[in-house]
């Protein structure tokens, strides 16, 4: 095993996944990420990040096939949109909580410190781990068959709303322009690491009050966390 000696989490998550893996160390792969490989001294081939590259791959093959024959009449063009849409960051880290996949993985301390559990860009890159490691477990229609039922319902909403993105900036704005005249205000409260592997940390305020935080890999996604915990803390529900 790499890096994982909890087997009963290893049991947990694949009953949250509803798939059994032969070969448990591609599992046990797929959940490390690459801040825990580098902090332990392992090969950069003992984290997930060769399974997030085949997944990625498959998950768009997947996706691709199901558009085509589900849509017979769609131009390419739409297909295109709607397939991004489906295979987007935002879009992979809600399936990946959906089986509360965060809670699994192995990350480095500075990750686990700075909220990397709940982070999108990590979620996004364990749900296209997975995959590749089931790929590699099974064959194409077994991990066909997995990707469906996580998501089709993803897919039918791209097609029926035409974003799955949540802007929880907006979504703030209009919650408190009922509420107040104030204005929000983002402020960046802490820069840390090196600037090809920055993290931001933003407060977002109103009247002077901090209503939220939220970290972020750009100022974008950090703004958009602190927004959702600033709805979350007002009684919103994004589970």
């Amino acid at each position: 095993m790499n890096g994982y000696s909890d087997r009963e989490k290893l049991d947990e998550i694949q009953e949250n996944l509803k798939y059994r893996f032969e070969d448990i160390e591609l599992l046990d792969t797929a959940l490390t990420h690459s801040s825990y490989a580098n902090e332990h001294g392992m090969h950069a081939s003992k984290s997930n990040q060769r399974l997030e590259f085949l997944g990625d791959t498959v998950l768009g093959l997947v996706v691709s096939e199901y558009l085509f024959m589900k849509y017979p009449f769609y131009p390419e063009g739409e297909l295109t949109k709607i397939r991004a849409k489906v295979v987007s960051e935002p879009s992979l880290a809600l399936a990946a909580r959906r089986i509360n996949l965060g809670n699994f993985l192995l990350l480095g301390k500075g990750e686990e410190s700075t909220g990397g559990r709940d982070r999108d860009s990590i979620l996004a890159d364990a749900s296209e781990a997975i995959t590749g490691a089931i790929f590699m477990d099974s064959n194409y229609e077994t991990v066909r068959e997995f990707l469906l039922k996580n998501f089709e319902t993803i897919i039918v909403k791209a097609v029926a709303k035409g974003s799955l993105f949540i802007d929880y900036k907006t979504g703030l704005q209009e919650k408190l322009q009922k509420i107040t005249r104030e204005k929000l205000v983002y402020t960046v409260v802490k820069e840390e690491g090196p600037d090809h592997n920055k993290l931001f940390h933003i407060d977002v305020s109103v009247g002077g009050d901090v209503i939220g935080s939220g970290i972020g890999r750009n100022k974008k996604e950090a703004e958009q966390m602190a927004a959702k915990e600033a709805l979350i803390l007002m009684g919103e529900d994004y589970d």
